[in-house]
């Protein structure tokens, strides 16, 4: 009965109540003060956490996809990958405890034409929240991520839609390092008296580069399913183009025919942009190459442009004019943000078009400056294996 007395007494006190009341509300302020900062902690763990399952996801794909990996060793390749990774985010025991948490599932499918893997890490690891957070959230939560992710082996293809855009300015007329026999340099009374050794041109090397990609295509597809290719010419503006088709007779055939003028000055802003709408996706699926490499069944397809130049981007001019150099950028831009593919060829070409070329590109690896017909024959020839290897993909 004191006691009850003695809380009355407390309660009727005035001059006692803000620190009561202080006492009472301190702890929950503080731990959600404590919440908003564990809170961008989270955030960031749950980003790393997700790069961590998707880099897991992939190893096994392609470990399954080139056969070094089965069922069983690829699920054990997953969790080992998986705790490598959160090991140098957060530490041994949050990647030992992520391991034991952490599931791999493969699906695998066998057809004719070769097998498919479907690959599924499911993740989650502890956080370990700041004292503030722990008065009101305990000591620790939990962030987690999914990933999936498909591949194939044996002859499991990928739908192709590819553009080349390729130079076809004045300058193409000139000479490479590469001779081609002999031509008359002294004629008297119409007859050659001397020689002189002749060049390969840079058409006539870029027509035989290209066809060492178009063969490579042919080589993946024989029979037309999976590729479909398209070429696109240009000088100051587009000079002529094939449109996009099933196999590579079309494309193989305009950039067979390519004629140069006199002339003619550099500027691949239009033919990018034209070569950006005919191949890029849109989110329904609607677009022409989702629909048409449907019709095929072919239910994922990389899109690819190969752009190619030997100057500056000069227009009518006859020097370096940065605002169409800019707007070529700006069209290489906007088809890396459609999930078009790049591989840039820079063939005996000027610092500024080098540079060019090099910010197009997709990666470093994507990029080629040849300087001879060898060279450039060779950079086509490794452009078409890149974008005929089976490769991994995350669908999720």
């Amino acid at each position: 009965m004191l006691y009850v007395q003695d809380i009355k007494r407390l309660l009727g006190r005035r001059d006692g109540n803000f620190g009561i009341t202080t006492a009472l509300v301190l702890p929950i302020l503080v731990g959600v003060a404590g919440l908003a900062v564990d809170t961008a902690n989270l955030s960031l763990s749950q980003r790393q956490l997700q790069e961590a399952t998707d880099a897991s996801a992939l190893a096994v794909s392609t470990a399954l996809a080139n056969g070094v990996a089965d069922e069983t060793s690829g699920k054990a390749l997953g969790l080992d990958f998986l705790s490598g990774q959160i090991a140098g985010i957060a530490g041994s025991t949050a990647a030992a405890a992520a391991k034991k948490a952490a599931t791999v599932s493969i699906t695998t499918t066998t057809t004719s034409s070769g097998k498919s893997f479907v690959v599924n890490v499911v993740s989650s690891m502890p956080v370990t929240l700041t004292p503030l957070s722990a008065l009101i959230a305990g000591n620790t939560m939990t962030v987690a991520a999914a990933s999936k992710t498909t591949s194939g082996s044996g002859t499991t293809k990928n739908g192709i839609s590819i553009e080349l855009v390729l130079d076809a300015s004045s300058s193409m007329a000139g000479d490479t390092t590469t001779q081609n026999g002999t031509k008359c340099a002294i004629y008297l009374l119409g007859i050659c008296i001397g020689t002189q050794p002749a060049y390969y041109s840079k058409i006539d090397a870029l027509k035989i580069a290209a066809a060492k990609l178009f063969d490579s295509l042919d080589k993946y597809d024989p029979n037309t399913r999976y590729v479909r290719s398209g070429a696109i010419s240009y000088t100051s503006s587009i000079k002529g183009q094939s449109p996009m088709a099933w196999g590579t007779t079309n494309a193989r055939d305009h950039v067979k025919n390519i004629v140069i003028a006199a002339n003619n000055g550099t500027d691949a802003t239009a033919a990018m942009k034209t070569a950006n709408a005919n191949i890029a996706k849109n989110l329904y699926g609607t677009d022409t190459e989702s629909v048409e490499q449907a019709k095929k069944l072919n239910t994922s397809s990389d899109r690819i442009i190969v752009l190619m130049t030997d100057g500056d981007m000069t227009g009518d001019t006859s020097s370096w004019v940065s605002k169409l150099d800019q707007s070529v950028r700006d069209e290489c831009s906007n088809a890396k943000a459609a999930g078009i593919k790049i591989y840039t060829v820079a063939f005996m070409a000027p610092d500024k078009g080098q540079a060019l070329l090099k910010f197009c590109a997709s990666s470093d690896s994507n990029y080629y400056e040849p300087n001879t017909m060898d060279a450039l024959t060779s950079a086509f020839s490794s452009i078409g294996e890149a974008a005929t290897k089976s490769t991994s993909r995350l669908t999720n």
